[in-house]
């Protein structure tokens, strides 16, 4: 029995969807343990595409699937997402499915007030998704929160969203959003508490169970390490923690036995929103990468900023998250060009980091260092046997690996699940 945690290695969009997809075979069970419908994870299944953003990514393959309580919850949104599977013949019963008790709520205003607050900002804009998920969070954090298990005490309901607008009301105000009252949010809520009320359980004790029964569990993290509350490119990040650590919090299961913490990592670097990017290439380098990635959020549409490979950041990652691994993807992107660079140092001030500054102002200054390699100009996409890659895109995949100090567990060379390059099963730990 092995217990993988899968996390992003960088800002989101590794292509997380895909390996989870893959590893799902292979496991039990599969949580979502942060985030919220942010984060979009993208598989292709017998060439069906599904794009999926709440619901764990082994619910495509019948796979038992849990959402954690470290998820923020719209129901309006879990709601549309099952729907929308059901039209592709994908049944989401309670057998499959599993929402965590504890779970905090999305609600509109919780829409709202990130939309209005992100409208106004002068200065920094941090680039949300004007999801809620930030000011979801807030109210957890501020113990005024909606959860899962409130939606059925119908006696003590009224009273925590009264709390709740006691809290939001007066901001409401001074944004110019006119208030709310009580019964609103009520009619709000039961629109889709019934909908929601079969999966809803105790979920740590069913993981404890399947973890004592030595089964295979698949924790799927959103979004990515450098995009963690604590330790990302902060205030440019998201609202919750996107390390490895996050699944036991996230769950409830405190002590996840025999893990192997796998790092998704896309083989150039990209990111969406504003934020700091080392290694951005603003010119027709970063449009070539952009293209031939279609590099265009999942969840938003927005086309996402590209750059080469930041290895000063992805070994960042693997120490914070304990990576023992990695799983990389897009090296198809690459196959085209003639030279591929990667960061290895930044300079500032005649002083050389091996890790990004936490100063916004002294990461705006920092120069990049870059080794230059020799691309391969042959192409390696749907391949699926090391021997076939060329040379140098096997010199490509060995200096990652002698740079950060852990292997590259996986390549992928395409969305198809398929087109998969198995160095090291992370099930078999």
């Amino acid at each position: 029995m092995s217990n993988v945690i899968v996390i992003g290695s960088q800002w989101g969009d590794e292509g997380k969807g895909k390996i989870v997809d893959w590893l799902s075979y292979n496991a039990d069970a599969v949580v979502r343990f942060q985030g919220g419908h942010n984060a979009g994870h993208t598989l292709v299944v017998n060439g069906i595409t599904y794009k999926l953003s709440l619901l764990p990514s082994g619910v495509v393959r019948g796979k038992k699937s849990f959402i954690g309580n470290g998820v923020v919850l719209d129901l309006r949104a879990l709601y549309n997402e099952i729907k929308s599977l059901e039209e592709k013949n994908i049944k989401i019963t309670e057998e499959v499915l599993s929402i965590s008790q504890g779970a905090p709520l999305i609600m509109s205003y919780h829409q709202e007030l990130d939309k209005a607050r992100e409208s106004k900002l002068s200065g920094i804009k941090i680039g949300t998704t004007g999801r809620g998920i930030g000011p979801a969070y807030e109210d957890h954090v501020g113990r005024r929160s909606l959860r899962v298990c409130d939606l059925f005490n119908k006696n003590k309901l009224k009273d925590k969203i009264g709390n709740a607008l006691s809290h939001h009301n007066p901001i409401r105000k001074g944004l110019g959003i006119p208030e709310l009252d009580v019964l609103s949010i009520v009619a709000e809520i039961d629109e889709y508490s019934q909908f929601i009320k079969p999966f809803v359980k105790n979920i740590w004790v069913e993981l404890l169970e399947l973890q004592n029964k030595n089964k295979n569990i698949l924790f799927e993290g959103a979004q990515g390490t450098l995009l963690d509350i604590n330790h990302g490119t902060y205030p440019f990040v998201t609202s919750s923690n996107t390390v490895s650590a996050q699944a036991s919090i996230g769950t409830g299961l405190g002590l996840i036995k025999n893990s192997f913490n796998l790092g998704i990592t896309k083989s150039y670097l990209t990111r969406v929103g504003e934020g700091p990017f080392p290694t951005e290439q603003s010119n027709n380098i970063g449009e070539q990468l952009g293209t031939l990635g279609n590099e265009f959020g999942t969840v938003t549409g927005r086309k996402r900023r590209c750059g080469w490979l930041d290895l000063v950041l992805l070994k960042q990652s693997v120490i914070i998250s304990g990576l023992k691994g990695l799983a990389l993807t897009k090296l198809d992107v690459l196959d085209s060009f003639d030279k591929i660079k990667v960061c290895t140092s930044y300079k500032y001030n005649n002083k050389s980091y091996n890790y990004l500054p936490l100063d916004l102002d002294e990461i705006n200054q920092l120069s990049t260092e870059y080794i230059e390699l020799d691309g391969w100009k042959e192409k390696t996409r749907n391949k699926r046997d090391f021997s076939e890659l060329p040379l140098n895109a096997k010199k490509y995949i060995s200096f990652i690996e002698e740079f950060i100090g852990v292997p590259v567990t996986l390549l992928s060379t395409s969305p198809e699940r398929e087109d998969t390059i198995l160095f090291h099963n992370p099930f078999e730990n």
